[in-house]
């Protein structure tokens, strides 16, 4: 409906009414449902898992637009997975929290907590999950008999998904799942969890495409955010990272037929104490697999102990494949990237010696270290510098 200026105060009426119509009539067409109404209970003890899986199935058959509406409250959730394609559009509203059971053997081997599987036009807004993590943290470093670590929130196979508004805290390991999924929106959400919590990344996304990532927050014990293996055209924009591993692309090169990573801008982001700023890691092993097209932009980095980061060794464990990586990295710009690092070699690019690093660029760096002079490191690596850079550019 085209929207006119109205000349007097009749034509503004009818506007209005006009207006008032097409939104009554958009809002009253929705379902709304409920999950106090399916047997739900918010008393942080009774498992609602049922109640909720019943409220999802009155919402995925409905030939209407729901809203499945969680009110305040403390909502007890064993494993679930949300099964679609449904016949509309379905949007989780949550007022309250979800937590995870403390028995983290509830949640099975699955390696998930909250799933949404082949869901299509799936909207989050609000809430917290709590996956009670502490508890299995405990029984991984005591290598102990443990289940699959469970992800707090996942989507898979999934199309126009959107997340806006959720705090995640203290999930076993990644927060928020992106997989094999198209057009995904996630902003103004809030992840936490200690530094010292073992693979507990923010946000990770593989196999996907379009997926935009903004204006959120993320302290947690690894990758604040991870792009992996087989996703393209990934924006990441206004993210306060640390503490945590920084923004990571990788790992890549696990295996031989590997998808690659292409065209992910990261821009306008601050990183606070974290172990790197922005990297890219793949192991040291033969692989069909890429990164390329990538622009880190607009950065601040305060206290960063790896600033600027690629790591084609990448070993976090004792057994190391100590080969040359197959992983081919190309047209990757640094772009006006600013503060201050905690080690001497604020820059650090340690490529592949069978596959170089080609198209590299650096524009308008300055990085300093702390106590003294900062140093810049380039192996197999090849492009140009535009403008200052600082410490001096190695390419």
């Amino acid at each position: 409906m085209a929207i006119t200026h109205p000349t007097s105060y009749n034509s503004i009426f009818l506007f209005l009414a006009t207006f008032n119509f097409f939104f009554f009539f958009e809002y009253s067409s929705a379902t709304y449902i409920n999950v106090i109404n399916y047997g739900a209970n918010p008393n942080g003890q009774f498992d609602s898992t049922m109640s909720f899986l019943r409220a999802w199935s009155s919402a995925c058959k409905s030939k209407e637009p729901s809203t499945i509406y969680v009110p305040q409250g403390i909502f007890l959730l064993k494993q679930v997975t949300f099964w679609g394609p449904c016949m509309n559009k379905i949007d989780f509203r949550i007022d309250g929290t979800l937590i995870a059971p403390l028995d983290y053997w509830s949640l099975g081997n699955s390696g998930y907590w909250i799933l949404f599987m082949k869901v299509n036009r799936i909207s989050i807004y609000g809430g917290t999950l709590d996956g009670k993590g502490p508890s299995y943290w405990r029984c991984r470093r005591g290598r102990r008999n443990c289940p699959v670590e469970a992800r707090s929130i996942s989507f898979s196979w999934s199309n126009n998904v959107m997340v806006n508004g959720l705090t995640s805290l203290n999930s076993q390991t990644v927060h928020i799942a992106i997989d094999h999924c198209n057009n995904v929106v996630i902003q103004d959400v809030k992840i936490r969890a200690p530094s010292g919590s073992p693979n507990t990344d923010g946000i990770n996304v593989q196999f996907s495409t379009g997926v935009t990532i903004s204006h959120s927050t993320i302290m947690t014990g690894d990758d604040c955010i991870s792009i992996s293996q087989g996703s393209t055209n990934v924006w990441i924009e206004r993210i306060a990272c640390g503490p945590g591993h920084g923004i990571s692309i990788g790992s890549l090169g696990t295996n031989v037929k590997e998808v690659g990573v292409e065209n992910v801008t990261v821009t306008d982001s601050v990183f606070t104490k974290t172990e790197n700023g922005v990297r890219i890691k793949s192991w040291a092993q033969p692989s069909n697999g890429y990164a390329r097209d990538i622009v880190f932009r607009n950065l601040i980095m305060h206290n960063v102990y790896n600033p600027i980061i690629i790591d084609q060794r990448y070993c976090p464990g004792r057994q190391c494949p100590h080969q040359s990586s197959g992983v081919k990295i190309s047209k990757v710009s640094y772009e006006h990237i600013r503060g201050s690092s905690a080690s001497p070699a604020s820059i650090n690019l340690d490529c592949s010696e069978s596959n170089p690093c080609l198209g590299i660029k650096f524009e308008d760096i300055n990085l300093t270290y702390l106590k003294g002079s900062a140093k810049s490191s380039c192996r197999n690596a090849a492009g140009n510098t535009i403008g200052v850079v600082i410490p001096r550019g190695c390419l």
